[in-house]
């Protein structure tokens, strides 16, 4: 006979402790720290028991899967999140299905996101992907570059330019951790600086996410660390 899937809030429960310890820690609001639950490769039957449990927004990295899911789960009063690195030709079906984008790094995927978000929705939730380090794989802007994709972005009138996104290179220590999510603090102060008013900062993952909040993280993406191991 089978028998239903389980899954286990736990993980959950620890993480947000973790969150509320590090803002505690920083003098902060644990409230000003919202967790993203990154759902790549999880099934939906432990999307669904996350959001019963009081989880809202949610993390994708492929644009086929999650809109697979964003079908399945449409009953729920979710906001998606698309955090991967975004092709030309999977822009549309971005626009069409989530709230939020986090991998910004060039004008033209922005230009496309603004033309085909529908007209019914509201302006699409977007933030700036930052390069902090040398590293081929990783996207992102470089700092010399992103006051101008900034301004640019600010100006299309069917995205919300929200903040900065940043993945770190991998570091064991709290002090080496903290230095590239300070330097996108930074980056964000002299945005603001110059007029534009950002208030998201997306930073801080598993293993460093106590880091991330001590430097201001108003977004942390957690996957593992919540949902368990992915199939």
């Amino acid at each position: 006979m089978l028998t239903a899937p389980q899954f286990s809030s736990e993980g959950f429960r620890r993480v947000l402790a973790r969150i509320e310890t590090a803002a505690r820690r920083a003098g902060r609001d644990p409230a000003s720290v919202a967790l993203l639950a990154v759902s790549k490769q999880q099934p939906e039957f432990a999307i669904r028991a996350l959001a019963q449990a009081g989880q809202r927004d949610f993390g994708e990295n492929y644009v086929q899967e999650a809109t697979t899911k964003i079908a399945a789960l449409r009953d729920l009063p979710l906001t998606w999140h698309f955090i991967g690195q975004l092709q030309g030709n999977k822009t549309r079906d971005v626009a069409e299905h989530f709230q939020w984008v986090h991998t910004i790094d060039r004008e033209r995927i922005a230009e496309r996101l603004n033309a085909q978000r529908p007209h019914y929705a509201p302006p699409l939730e977007v933030l700036l992907q930052v390069k902090l380090a040398d590293e081929a794989a990783k996207g992102g802007v470089t700092p010399a570059a992103l006051p101008a994709l900034a301004a640019a972005v600010a100006g299309l009138p069917r995205l919300r330019l929200r903040g900065l996104m940043c993945i770190p290179p991998d570091a064991q220590a709290e002090e080496e951790q903290r230095r590239p999510f300070r330097r996108l603090r930074e980056l964000l102060a002299s945005l603001n600086a110059a007029g534009h008013q950002l208030d998201t900062l997306s930073m801080g993952m598993s293993s460093d996410l106590e880091a991330a909040v001590l430097e201001g993280a108003t977004i942390v993406r957690v996957g593992t660390a919540v949902f368990g191991p992915r199939s």
